[in-house]
């Protein structure tokens, strides 16, 4: 496909748009693509195995319930790259021309609505787990026992669900997906119609909402942990598997706002700035397009750094750093005030292997 500005007929379908690829060469590179897309999918590979291991060995219910909430979050990170990499790989190896393969645009939306849920689904999972985190620590009585893997997985699928819908609006009318530059991915249409402007919102107000909903719920659980902590009775109080919890946590909070909150606001943005003058309807300036790719690139590196996460920050990684922290009682002696058959209910349900 030549550089330049492409013209494309009437008859294309509506993901097709003027895209100027005359700076293509300089972002895109197949080696790049691939060794990016291998790295993921090895790294949340073996992410997976790990955690597939662990949940074997846990009888701990309020352990077990996190560690599906990983595993949705490792199974959503896998299948994004898969996905995503399935369609832009073969592009950078054969260069395939869209208008030929793909007129009727069905590819493009099938990329663009993957864009959107694996994008969003990790920013909800994330403040899922925040919340199920905050509950446990500062509410520990709230529910009568632990959340069990079921209810877990009923909120993961619950999470997938809400994800994909959100992706689906574009294709019922809400905006459009489109070929993004240089011309290897498709996602929302970063143009000043009201309805792109909407979806654009809708998409970059939900991640921060997510990412600050994430941020507060886990900075309570942190603070009641610290004071726990440095408590005069903290040897009695502390308990291992919350912090290990909230560690893991607080490193896939950092990780997602690091990594997804620059695309996130810059598409809020350029949805609220006025259109420049001097383009077409259908054209997004130059410098856009090369922005949202940049920021895309970043965003992608949290499917990447996430799954390190978990492998880097278990239990047994942590005591080599740090030898002194050992197995004690249960967050449950935070609330002494209880009779002696409740505590020993929450106790037992709570006891590490």
């Amino acid at each position: 496909m030549e550089p330049g500005n492409i013209n494309l007929s009437s008859h294309l379908g509506s993901c097709f748009r003027q895209v100027n690829l005359s700076r293509a060469g300089q972002l895109s590179s197949p080696w790049f693509s691939t060794a990016f897309a291998f790295l993921g999918l090895g790294s949340n590979l073996f992410a997976f195995c790990v955690l597939v291991s662990s949940s074997r060995k846990m009888h701990n219910r309020s352990r077990s319930s996190f560690l599906v909430f990983l595993c949705g979050l490792v199974v959503t990170d896998f299948m994004g790259l898969l996905v995503t990499a399935s369609v832009v790989v073969p592009y950078h190896l054969i260069r395939f021309n869209w208008t030929e393969v793909d007129p009727g645009c069905h590819l493009c939306n099938f990329m663009g609505l993957a864009m959107v849920f694996f994008g969003q689904c990790p920013l909800l999972l994330g403040a899922t787990m925040a919340a199920e985190r905050f509950l446990g620590i500062n509410r520990p009585f709230s529910r009568s026992t632990s959340m069990s893997k079921r209810r877990a997985w009923t909120l993961v699928v619950l999470v997938w669900t809400l994800g994909f819908s959100m992706g689906l609006l574009p294709i019922l009318g809400l905006g459009n997906y489109s070929l993004q530059f240089p011309n290897s991915w498709c996602f929302l249409t970063l143009l000043h119609d009201a309805k792109n402007m909407a979806f654009s919102l809708i998409f970059a107000l939900l991640g921060i909402f997510c990412v600050s909903l994430s941020f507060i719920l886990n900075t309570v659980s942190v603070v009641t942990l610290c004071r726990v902590y440095h408590d005069s009775e903290s040897v009695q109080r502390r308990r291992d598997s919350e912090v290990e919890m909230m560690v893991q946590l607080v490193g896939i909070m950092v990780i997602a706002s690091v990594c997804w909150l620059p695309l996130l606001i810059f598409i809020a943005q350029t949805a609220l700035q006025e259109q420049p003058a001097g383009l077409d309807v259908n054209q997004v300036p130059q410098q856009t397009q090369t922005l949202l790719l940049i920021y895309v690139r970043v965003a992608t590196w949290n499917q990447i750094l996430d799954p390190w996460v978990y492998i880097l920050f278990r239990r047994a990684v942590l005591k080599r750093i740090y030898p002194s922290l050992k197995t004690r009682p249960s967050i449950i002696s935070l609330y002494p005030v209880l009779n002696t058959s409740l505590r020993r209910k929450f106790t037992q349900e709570s006891v590490l292997h």
